[in-house]
């Protein structure tokens, strides 16, 4: 019954442990530029555009808490985290559909939905592995720098973390039924999620247009609000899984009633 689940967790292995150690370094870079930042954390902050602090959800730049959650988390979770879940997910179906490897799984005792569930269930690895390689990393710069982080809040930014990523996931399940060329589904999911990233910020400029950002899911996530004034939006979070349930399901409704 699991071996799916047991399949495609292993397809993902290599792949998050690339992601994890490319995005490791990448955090380690912003470590290094962060007393430089921290120095000039006033200038930064007034040389930059507002559209582009209001993306970033940049606050507190100065202190390590501000710097981790409006510098870096933005980048490397809600950006780009997000964007990779959208772009494997959305090879999940279309890829198997394209090969025709999809029939032969279809020819075993196996249904539709529990093909879908399980390859979303194969999520669990990178998840794992991202939130490890980053919690690592950020202890260690942290440490290092000689600054202090509430292990409680860094543990709740992970936490909080994951719904978001599961519904940009979500939406790479969706397109992976939708189309039948993997490059077609891929891009398009890509594409989404930055599309909603991009909205969230822009629609923040603007008052007559701030409800806009509350139908992007980066709208219930925010890194800053939990590292720096220790908000755990909660309710926040179940909205973000209930939209991750809502496009699985749906995801489930298209293949099963698609022809192969």
């Amino acid at each position: 019954m699991t071996a799916i689940l047991r399949n495609e967790s292993g397809k993902l292995l290599r792949g998050s442990l690339t992601l994890t150690g490319l995005l490791v370094m990448l955090s380690a870079f912003f470590f290094v530029v962060f007393p430089t930042i921290q120095d000039e954390a006033a200038l930064f902050e007034a040389v930059y555009p507002e559209y582009l602090l209001l993306l970033l959800g940049v606050e507190e730049l100065h202190t390590i808490e501000g710097f981790i959650g409006g510098y870096l988390f933005p980048f490397i979770w809600v950006l780009l985290a997000g964007i990779y879940f959208a772009y494997v997910s959305a090879g999940m179906i279309s890829r198997d559909s394209r090969t025709r490897r999809l029939d032969l799984t279809l020819a075993g005792p196996v249904s539709r939905e529990s093909v879908v569930l399980e390859k979303v269930g194969a999520l669990w690895v990178p998840l794992v592995a991202l939130n490890l390689g980053l919690a690592a990393v950020l202890l260690a710069g942290v440490a290092v720098l000689g600054e202090s982080l509430d292990a409680v809040a860094l543990g709740m930014v992970h936490l909080l973390g994951v719904p978001y990523l599961l519904v940009c996931a979500g939406i790479g399940i969706v397109c992976s039924v939708i189309f039948d060329r993997v490059e077609t589904a891929q891009a398009t999911a890509l594409v989404i999620v930055f599309f909603l990233w991009l909205v969230d910020g822009l629609s923040q400029l603007n008052p007559d247009f701030e409800w806009v950002g509350d139908l992007t899911p980066s709208r219930y996530y925010d890194p800053s609000a939990i590292l720096v004034h220790e908000e755990y939006a909660l309710v926040d979070a179940g909205i973000l899984l209930a939209t991750f349930l809502v496009l699985v399901g749906l995801a489930v409704l298209i293949f099963v009633r698609r022809d192969i």
